[in-house]
């Protein structure tokens, strides 16, 4: 995941109202049961410390969600009285949640914007194709291509110049095939889709696979149900959570490699705390892993108003220039650090059930 979203966060000194917003439901009592959401976030802000204008600049922001149509939530970064962050989820945080805190509760991004592969579906048949661009906050029209429009059906007969007649098909079907292949790779550089899900009959899907560029056909799914079925969208679904699943499982795989030192007896990615907070202060994480159920995640550390101010021990930070530094969570704390110097961040939930990174928190370096 791209952190650069959350720069303007780190702009501000906090401390921090963070709200995490459910808005999967839509019913006809929606907007009441927001106001009341809208209510209790500020009430539980006011419990746990927070000013009375964030409190109410909350209240605010999440009264004019009453009647939003989002399917799944929003998440709001509240300082000094007002709203600088509120990014839309692409999954429903389930419930609402809100902490007051020295830096914003940005972890829980990593599973509810993160990961949301952008793909290009393209309808084919034998005159062209259909593009949609897909991802998990809805859909629009991402343009089209038409081929030759005849002859596009073959014949039964077997005469000669029948024969011709499907010879001329063939090559229609081909000259289609890579007009649409030319113009779904143009539509992928233009959208930076993550995956390209064919849809048409098994001929026509494979004759444009086959015309793709080779530095494509990673990306390319099949989708076995046409464009009338109800399945599809199931399809698409099943490829991107399948995408999701294959990057984490790979970086996961490179992690991994990368704790063994080499021949010099140097390691590539670093997993305790201590390790982890010394890469911080030095600049040194490359890209950063988050396994949220980790123990390591919720540890406290120290924190001073640089990001790069960061110590295991209070009293670490005088010699980083914080004499009075705050308690922050470390995985809260490691994302701003990632921020600030550019790395990304991944949640490794769904790579699977083995506990690594060790402790839930892990990054490889950019220099052993």
């Amino acid at each position: 995941m791209d952190l650069a979203f959350l720069h303007p966060l780190y702009e501000h000194p906090g401390p921090w109202a963070s709200v995490y917003a459910d808005t999967s439901r839509h019913t006809e009592g929606t907007p009441h049961e927001r106001s009341l959401m809208a209510r209790a976030a500020a009430t539980e802000l006011a419990g746990q410390g927070a000013d009375e204008a964030t409190c109410q600049a909350v209240r605010g922001a999440l009264e004019e969600l009453r009647h939003s149509p989002e399917p799944h939530g929003r998440a709001l970064f509240a300082t000094a009285g007002e709203v600088v962050l509120d990014p839309a989820l692409a999954a429903s945080p389930g419930s609402l949640s809100a902490q007051w805190s020295a830096l914003p509760r940005t972890a829980p991004l990593l599973d509810l914007v993160g990961e949301d592969p952008l793909c290009v579906v393209a309808y084919i048949d034998r005159r062209g194709a259909d593009f949609e661009l897909r991802g998990a906050r809805g859909s629009k029209d991402a343009g089209s291509v038409t081929g030759r429009q005849w002859p596009v059906h073959r014949t039964s007969t077997s005469d000669w110049s029948e024969r011709h007649f499907q010879l001329k098909v063939e090559n229609t079907w081909e000259h289609n095939a890579a007009e649409i292949a030319e113009a779904l790779a143009v539509c992928q550089e233009e959208t930076r889709a993550d995956l390209l899900i064919l849809v048409g009959d098994d001929r026509e899907r494979r004759a444009v696979r086959e015309r793709l560029p080779q530095r494509l056909h990673d990306l390319v799914v099949e989708a076995p149900h046409g464009p009338g079925s109800k399945l599809l969208d199931k399809d698409v679904e099943r490829a991107r959570a399948e995408h999701v699943h294959r990057r984490a499982a790979d970086e996961l795989e490179r992690f991994v490699a990368a704790r063994s030192p080499d021949a010099e007896g140097h390691v590539g990615a670093v997993e305790d705390v201590p390790a982890l907070v010394e890469a911080a202060r030095e600049h040194r994480i490359s890209e950063l892993l988050i396994r949220p159920a980790g123990p390591d995640a919720h540890r406290e550390v120290w924190i001073g108003e640089a990001p790069d101010q960061l110590a295991v021990r209070r009293t670490d930070t005088k010699v980083l220039g914080q004499p009075n530094p705050w308690p922050a969570r470390a995985d809260d704390a490691l994302l701003r650090s990632a921020v600030a110097t550019g790395a990304p961040a991944l949640s490794v939930t769904v790579a699977g059930p083995q506990d690594t990174p060790v402790g839930g928190l892990g990054a490889l370096l950019r220099w052993a």
